[in-house]
């Protein structure tokens, strides 16, 4: 296990503060790794690669639990894989995030009383750069706190001149393969925003609103609808009704009048159309309603909008001007003033779409864009995953991904924004469109213009794990680390990014996926499992618990709650306790080094050593294996379990209790422990080093005289066991938890010693009598000696004098209490359990209770009664 070559014994003894200390510590320790170039990634090793992407943060953001979640996970395996001999390249980057950064700006131009339109779109466009040089991107120094070991020579940002031709190569690529086109669809519209939004960019929510139920035509040709958007009225064009509804069919082909209106519409028959719900009647708004679209395309009826893009009325007539809330509200008055009004149900809740940015609500809005074909992209991305090219953790998680590709519509790419990435189509004076390439000149001329609008923020991101790596160039980056080996990020996202990168990456890379395992975590919620939000109070931001605890506080706490695909529950008292954990290896490393603990030279023979030091490593080798095959598995909480409950309950617990008479025995088996500490540190600080970098990277090196752990090697499994130390430690764990449980059921204190006289002869215990006495507090025997109690535990003895200790009258007036109390309980218990009236007519439930509270008194009296008999005479 010490095939380290950076691994040097110090000279001396090295010695450590008295206490551990974050703040003063990882600061320095981070910048020394970046300095000295550990994070780099050199396309020319002939290292296997091991890549994984940084999903890009917004360059508008701040580090919060979320990002402070996926980078721990992150960070873990690629310190790992680091360790065990892989180049390894974290690629670090920002999006450029164009509606939020556009926001970020316009707000800041508002307080100096302007808007965009005052600058023009070039000056607005310089001041977001500006603005992001200046401003943007706090969360890379905030990384640096949590200990991302990303290339940061290789940062990246979404709008940077590399990403940018890669932008323009695929979109020109996509547009002469047909898989680009422009044509006028309803798209989801933000009012607030001023730009169409995707699908997966609209959070739906149930609002009250109304459901307004209104009367069309006149006389025999009156037909009844229903809407909760009654303003779109305006631009009804068609009322639909099934075609085998027998109570419509005399109506349809027929004109009805529009109320409100100088028009007719005509009576459609659609198989779209539900005649068991509501009237069996709809009104047909083609420019305003995707469904309404679809039925206008089929019966050739025209598309009339009824609003600007602010969601203001256009229509001529005493309703134009007004806000679609205002309106709506006006026109049902004027249905009513009319007796149109058939019935109204308010408050009515219905599911409403909202910019998932501004929380506006969105419009159904025709609209001429630019949009994505993703039939056969989307096919090859659930082919990808379907032929094992690609694999989903936790396998769960598929259908959800085959859910959305098998049933993906086509995207909409444009955003009628001034930030972000200019779509580069032009339009001639004579109506040609011309898209242009990234080493292609623009056509010039009179009547020449670009297309004004820029493409959707996920169409950049999704090239992410290739256009970092300089595509369209077949560059020794792409060729090396091309495709990604694992990509890990929230299931949230499984829709918006994670597909879009599968689509381009298998388009782009020849059918090669962009990674070869995609990783899924939950959400961070509150410790009772509540989202956190800043409108709960709830929200926390990680950088105080950083300051507070330390950053391996933090993220040893998030990674032992990453259960694949489940949401962390997190609470500040579960990082304070991870807090005391750092403090438990900081005290239990300075305590081997005070004690000579070593690692040089080779491990003794397993024969010179005692059965505690062949339990330590054979239980050493086995967690070894455990938290590689948790790895494996991206199963973090189980690695992290396991790490926890070895060091601090069998590193620190035992093994260090279990030397402190060796050590101070002295000795050709004092030596021979020493090196086994040494070795069992070494090795559990490096398994626990990608977790909990700071604190590792300060012992290991101190007790090591290496040059860090970031590059060392990581642990292997010697494959050393030994059952019989294993079974023989146990049990002597068994018998100290045995004393250690009756001490404390006489109200003896932990450190209270007590004569003793040990029984061992014949048994496993006998080599450690030294180490019972110790670890018990139990003196010899002296001539007073008189066993007040005896407890027999495989085959051994322990007596105990407690005439000097305890009050034994009192102690037995007061087991004798709690004895007749539980005897009483037990006898009320079976007393109703024994009831036949009772059990006819009591709950299940109930019943139940009883019975609980039967076991319970039972397992009491045996325990008080055990005790009692234990005690001496008064």
């Amino acid at each position: 296990m010490t095939e380290n070559a950076q691994q040097q014994p110090p000279a001396t003894a090295p010695e450590l503060p008295t206490q551990y200390a974050p703040s003063e510590v990882e600061g320095a320790l981070y910048e020394r790794w970046v300095e000295r170039g550990y994070f780099d990634a050199d396309a020319s090793s002939e290292k296997p690669p091991y890549t994984v992407v940084i999903p890009p943060p917004n360059v508008t953001g701040s580090l919060h639990l979320g990002h402070a979640f996926e980078h721990t996970l992150i960070d873990a395996l690629t310190r790992r894989k680091r360790m065990q001999g892989f180049e390894v390249l974290w690629q670090p980057g920002m999006d450029h995030a164009g509606i939020a950064t556009q926001n970020v700006v316009e707000r800041e131009l508002g307080k100096e009383g302007k808007s965009r339109h005052d600058l023009g779109r070039e000056a607005f466009v310089e001041r977001v750069w500006k603005w992001k040089n200046e401003s943007g991107g706090q969360i890379s120094g905030q990384m640096r706190r949590l200990g991302d070991g990303v290339a940061w020579s290789r940062e990246r940002f979404t709008m940077d001149e590399g990403l940018s031709k890669a932008v323009q190569t695929i979109f020109k690529r996509l547009y002469e393969d047909e898989l680009i086109y422009r044509a006028e669809r309803i798209i989801n519209w933000c009012p607030r925003c001023l730009t169409a939004i995707s699908d997966i960019e609209v959070e739906y929510q149930d609002d009250d609103g109304e459901l307004v139920s209104m009367t069309y035509g006149e006389g025999d040709e009156t037909i009844v609808v229903a809407t909760t958007r009654a303003e779109t009225m305006l631009g009804d064009t068609a009322v639909a009704v099934h075609p085998d509804d027998e109570r419509y069919k005399h109506l349809v082909g027929k004109l009805i009048k529009l109320p409100l209106t100088d028009r007719s519409i005509p009576v459609v028959a659609d198989t779209h159309v539900d005649p068991e719900f509501g009237t069996g009647a709809v009104k047909v708004t083609p420019a305003h309603d995707p469904n309404d679209f679809e039925i206008g395309q089929r019966h050739s009826l025209p598309n009339i909008a009824v609003m600007d893009e602010h969601a203001i009325i256009t229509v001529p007539g005493p309703f134009q001007g007004l806000d679609r809330l205002e309106a709506r509200s006006a026109i049902v008055g004027a249905l009513r003033a009319e007796g149109r009004i058939v019935a109204e149900k308010r408050p009515y809740s219905h599911s409403v779409g909202h910019c998932s940015r501004c929380k506006t609500t969105v419009e159904p809005r025709l609209s001429m864009q630019w949009w994505v074909k993703v039939g056969p992209l989307a096919k090859a991305a659930g082919d990808a995953v379907r032929d094992g090219q690609v694999k989903i953790h936790p396998q769960e998680m598929e259908k959800r991904y085959f859910d959305w590709v098998d049933n993906l519509h086509d995207w909409c790419i444009s955003r009628q924004l001034w930030w972000g990435h200019r779509i580069p189509v032009w339009y001639g004076p004579n109506g040609e469109i011309v898209c242009v390439g990234p080493d292609e000149e623009p056509p010039t001329g009179e009547g020449w213009t670009q297309d004004t609008d820029v493409l959707d923020t996920w169409f950049s991101s999704g090239l992410w794990p290739f256009s970092t790596l300089g595509w369209p160039e077949k560059t020794d980056s792409l060729a090396k680390f091309y495709p990604n080996s694992v990509l890990v990020t929230g299931y949230d996202i499984l829709f918006f990014w994670v597909a879009r990168m599968m689509m381009f990456g298998l388009y782009a890379m020849d059918g090669t996926p962009p990674f070869h395992t995609v990783a899924l975590h939950g959400m961070v919620r509150d410790q009772f499992g509540k989202k956190m939000s800043k409108s709960f109070g709830n929200a926390v931001n990680p950088l105080d618990w950083m300051d507070k605890y330390g950053s391996d506080a933090l993220r040893f706490t998030l990674a032992r709650g990453a259960n694949p695909g489940v949401d962390v529950p997190i609470g500040e008292d579960w990082v304070q306790g991870s807090r005391n954990f750092a403090n438990k290896i900081w005290n239990a490393t300075r305590f081997a080094l005070m004690n000579g603990a070593t690692v040089e030279g080779p491990l003794p023979d397993a024969a010179d050593m005692s059965a505690t030091d062949r339990w330590i490593l054979s239980r050493l080798n086995t967690v070894v294996a455990e938290v590689d095959a948790f790895y494996e598995d991206y199963q973090f909480a189980k690695l992290s379990d396991a790490l926890f409950h070895f060091a601090w309950d069998e590193v620190f617990d035992w093994y260090v209790e279990l030397s402190k008479t060796t050590f101070m025995a002295g000795g050709p088996a004092a030596e021979v422990s020493k090196r086994v500490l040494g070795e069992v540190l070494d090795v559990t600080l490096r398994l626990l080093h990608p977790v909990v970098p700071f604190v590792t990277e300060t012992l290991w090196t101190t007790l090591t005289g290496g040059e860090s752990v970031v590059v060392a090697d990581w642990p292997k499994d010697s494959a050393f066991r030994d059952a019989g130390a294993e079974k023989e430690i146990l049990s002597l764990q068994d018998l100290v938890t045995e004393v250690r449980r009756f001490r404390a059921d006489q109200g003896l204190q932990p450190g209270q010693k007590v004569p003793a006289r040990l029984a061992l002869d014949g048994t496993p215990f006998a080599p450690h009598e030294a180490a019972i006495r110790q670890l018990l507090r139990l003196q010899p025997e002296g001539e007073s000696f008189a066993a007040t109690a005896t407890l027999p535990v495989a085959g051994a003895s322990v007596a105990l004098d407690l005439s000097g200790t305890i009050d034994v009258a009192a102690e037995r007036k007061r087991l004798a209490k709690d004895l007749a109390a539980a005897e009483k309980e037990k006898a009320q218990a079976t007393a109703k359990l024994g009831n036949e009236a009772f059990l006819a007519k009591a709950p299940d439930n109930v019943v139940d209770k009883i019975r609980g509270r039967l076991a319970k008194a039972e397992e009491d009296i045996a325990r008080l009664q055990t005790q009692l008999d234990n005690l001496p005479a008064a």
